[in-house]
C-alpha cells in the first residue's frame, strides 16, 4: 500500500533518538545504519509526481501529504518546491505558495516558470508591483511567451500604466495572431482612454478570432449601446450571456478587469432586462 510506503519513509526521516527510544531497554551490540539516499530521492520525486497528477483531479488533501513529504525527501531540488507551490495555489494557501516559489528560487533562479508563477501569486494578493517586478524577471529569461506578456500586460493595467500594457499586449499578439485575450484586453485599455472606436476595433477582431468567447461579445455590445446601436447591442449581449451568463455579474466583470467606464456602459445595456430575458 501507498501509505504503508509513506509511513516507513517517514520513520527513515526520524531524528535518532526518537528511534533509539522504541528499542528495548536493554544493551544492544553497535550497529551502523546504512541509508540509500538516492533511494530517498527517487522516492521523493515519485511521490512529488504522484501529487502533480493527485492535484489535477482536485485531491488536494493527499496531494499535499505527498508534496510535503517529498520536499522532506528532497529539499534540494527546485522542481518538488515548485509542485508544492502549485498545490498551495490550487487551495488558495498563498503564503505557503510564495514561500515554497521561493525556495525553488533560490535554487534555481534562472527558471522563467518560477519567476512567472511568483509574479501570479503576487498578483492574486493585490500586490501588483511585486507581480510586476517577478513578471518583468519572467519576460526577461522567456521573452518569446505570449501568455507571459499577456500577464505582465495586466499587472501593468492594475497600476494604471497603461502605455505599458499596451505595449504588453501587443507583443503578445504579435508572437500569436489568436491571442483574443490579449485584443480582448487592448480594448478594456482603449475603452478606458476615451477610445471608443479602437475598443470596438479590437473587440470585434477579438470576436472574428473566437466567436464563441463571451467576454469581448458582451463588451462589443456595451460599446456599440453606448453609441446608440441597440438593436445590434441587444443582440450580441444575448449571444454573451448564452455562453456564459457570469458576465452579467457586475463584480465579476470587476474581477476580468472591467474598469469603470465599460462598467458603466455595461451596467446601461443590462437595465434594459425586457430585452435580454
Amino acid at each position: 500500500m501507498k501509505l504503508l510506503r509513506l509511513l516507513c519513509l517517514t520513520i527513515l526521516l526520524s531524528p535518532v533518538s526518537a528511534l533509539s527510544a522504541a528499542l528495548p531497554a536493554r544493551a544492544q551490540a553497535p550497529h551502523t545504519v546504512t541509508i540509500d539516499f538516492e533511494q530517498l530521492r527517487q522516492e521523493g520525486l515519485a511521490l512529488a509526481q504522484e501529487a502533480a497528477q493527485r492535484s489535477q483531479f482536485q485531491q488536494y488533501d493527499i496531494a499535499l501529504q505527498q508534496v510535503e513529504l517529498a520536499t522532506q525527501l528532497v529539499p534540494d531540488d527546485f522542481r518538488i518546491w515548485a509542485v508544492a507551490a502549485d498545490v498551495y495555489l490550487r487551495t488558495d494557501n498563498l503564503d505557503k505558495g510564495i514561500a515554497a516559489l521561493k525556495t525553488a528560487e533560490k535554487l534555481e533562479p534562472e527558471d522563467a516558470s518560477i519567476q512567472l508563477a511568483l509574479g501570479t501569486a503576487y498578483f492574486r494578493q493585490d500586490q501588483f508591483q511585486e507581480a510586476i517586478r517577478y513578471y518583468e524577471k519572467g519576460v526577461k529569461l522567456k521573452p518569446e511567451s505570449p501568455g507571459a506578456l499577456f500577464d505582465l500586460g495586466n499587472a501593468y493595467y492594475m497600476t494604471n500604466e497603461l502605455g505599458k500594457a499596451i505595449a504588453s499586449y501587443n507583443k503578445a499578439v504579435e508572437l500569436g495572431d489568436d491571442f483574443w485575450e490579449a485584443i480582448n484586453n487592448i480594448g478594456l485599455v482603449a475603452y478606458e482612454q476615451g477610445d471608443t472606436d479602437e475598443a470596438i476595433t479590437q473587440w470585434t477582431r477579438a470576436v472574428s478570432i473566437n466567436a464563441e468567447a463571451a467576454e469581448p461579445k458582451l463588451a462589443l455590445a456595451a460599446a456599440l449601446y453606448a453609441q446608440g446601436k441597440r438593436f445590434q447591442a441587444i443582440r450580441l449581449a444575448k449571444q454573451a450571456l448564452k455562453i456564459d451568463a457570469q458576465y452579467s455579474d457586475i463584480e465579476f466583470l470587476r474581477t476580468q478587469l472591467w474598469g469603470d467606464k465599460l462598467i458603466e456602459s455595461t451596467e446601461s445595456l443590462l437595465a434594459n432586462s425586457q430585452f435580454l430575458n
